[in-house]
């Protein structure tokens, strides 16, 4: 396998040289540039076009994750942080590799193997989600976490679903209404229709529909849902 060009993005000299050091030990990948910021990762990334980023989280002026907000990526991250309980929970649940600082070295010869196979951390479809946990989604070539209670509703498009958060964002993404119906916390979460999940912690209110349906509005969204008839009934349990 050809040799991976890697960018670090740690606003730390002292753990960017830590890591470069680190992968010093693997002839496989060679730093090809570091950066200090988002600001000029941006700029090294663009220019450079590497193969692997690692990417520290925490960062003062911004967080990593405001990299996937700036430019496509289309390229692996691994993902480098101090611990933290929900950081490490989004990318177990995502199947995303990620390192802890200080990096361990046979934590670090993993993650370049799987690089080099082009694998990622294997991931349960079946996996529940918890209500505070992050999705990481690809929407119009562009990647980035969504927290699931921030997930207003979710509605079916053919193959794909479009997901409406309460920044008032839409996203487009290529996953099946069924399988977020799996996925999602059904404490929080409930389809009223064959096409449509919503989360009931957003729900205003619920009216009489036509033949047995309910009208559903939902806060910060302009136009009710309506259910269909199939599912009137277990939500006449969940708010009647």
């Amino acid at each position: 396998m050809k040799n991976l060009r890697a960018v670090i993005v740690d606003d730390e000299d002292l753990a960017r040289q830590d890591l470069k050091n680190q992968l010093s030990n693997f002839p496989q990948i060679i730093v090809v540039g570091e950066a200090n910021s988002v600001e000029t990762a941006v700029e090294i990334i663009n220019n450079i076009e590497p193969d692997v980023v690692f990417l520290d989280i925490q960062m003062p002026k911004e967080s990593g994750f405001k990299l996937f907000e700036k430019i496509p990526v289309d390229f692996p991250v691994v993902f480098v942080t101090a611990f933290d309980n929900y950081a490490i929970r989004a990318f177990e649940v995502n199947a995303l590799d990620y390192l802890l600082k200080p990096v361990n070295r046979n934590r670090l010869a993993q993650t370049i193997t799987r690089l080099e196979k082009q694998e990622k951390p294997e991931f349960d479809n079946k996996l529940k989600l918890d209500y505070q946990d992050f999705i990481f989604i690809k929407c119009q070539g562009r990647t980035g976490f969504v927290k699931i209670s921030s997930i207003i509703y979710i509605c079916a498009i053919g193959d794909y679903t479009e997901i409406h958060i309460n920044k008032g964002e839409k996203k487009l993404v290529l996953k099946p209404l069924c399988e977020w119906e799996q996925n999602l916390p059904n404490k929080h979460f409930f389809r009223i229709h064959r096409s449509q999940i919503i989360n009931i912690d957003y729900v205003d209110r619920v009216e009489p529909g036509f033949k047995s349906t309910y009208q559903i509005y939902l806060k910060n969204i302009v136009e009710p849902l309506s259910t269909s008839r199939k599912y009137s009934t277990e939500l006449r349990k969940r708010f009647f």
